[in-house]
């Protein structure tokens, strides 16, 4: 394997499946397959999921809510995913822990570092819920936030586009795909990988990101594997 350490970065809306909303578990269990063929290969995984499936404080807050509140529940929302990722993981005999920024002692350990790499290291996949814990930050940076911390070796953000192309390839069949890119280049042309923030982080702590398609399956394994899969940000 090319990498010993991963992040790996999902999506809300990728556990929707083909509805509207909510929760899909087939699309669960085949996101549990995927990550046990690599786990069993030694590989140590840690997961970022968003809520966007549940709620995004920022739509809730261009409809006149408060946009702390709404955060707070977008927060909440990831953890409710994360339990049933983890669900979806320990039914396909994956040891997991669930850890949130948020304190729900009932349901999820706080999150401590320290705790995370024993986990890790261990073996167990750890899902890392309830974003940075803090408002007005997305679960894009949470996820290269915690990417950091536990010293990952790159960050894989499952999508459902193969990659990353210069214009959307769901509205435009004439869009080009880049296989690599460099992080200038990103942000010269003015490409959306990540929200600013979580994307200037990841550069300045020279942590590679690859983009690609989460819902083809084998291609998890593929980008571990060190295969030209998706797209790869880098310096």
């Amino acid at each position: 394997m090319k990498y010993k350490r991963i992040l790996l970065k999902l999506s809300g809306e990728a556990l929707m499946g083909n509805r509207q909303y909510g929760i899909d578990p087939e699309r669960l269990a085949e996101y549990a397959q995927d990550i046990k063929t690599i786990t069993d290969k030694g590989v140590e995984v840690a997961i970022v999921i968003g809520g966007g499936n549940i709620f995004r404080g920022l739509a809730g807050a261009s409809n006149g809510m408060d946009r702390v509140q709404g955060d707070h529940m977008g927060m909440l929302a990831t953890v409710i995913n994360g339990l049933a990722l983890q669900s979806a993981l320990e039914d396909a005999d994956i040891p997991t822990r669930l850890q949130s920024a948020i304190k729900i002692n009932e349901v999820a350990e706080p999150f401590i570092r320290r705790r995370a790499m024993r986990h890790l290291e261990k073996g167990r996949v750890v899902i890392f819920g309830g974003g940075t814990g803090n408002p007005y930050f997305t679960t894009d940076s949470a996820a290269v936030l915690r990417a950091i911390e536990i010293e990952a070796d790159v960050i894989l953000k499952g999508t459902r586009v193969d990659g990353i192309y210069n214009a959307d390839p769901e509205k435009d069949s004439k869009a080009v795909k880049f296989n690599n890119i460099t992080f200038d280049d990103v942000l010269r042309k003015g490409l959306k990988v990540m929200d600013t923030t979580a994307f200037t982080l990841s550069q300045e702590n020279k942590l590679p990101i690859i983009v690609f398609d989460m819902n083809k399956k084998g291609n998890l394994l593929k980008v571990v594997s060190g295969e030209k899969v998706g797209t790869e940000v880098n310096l």
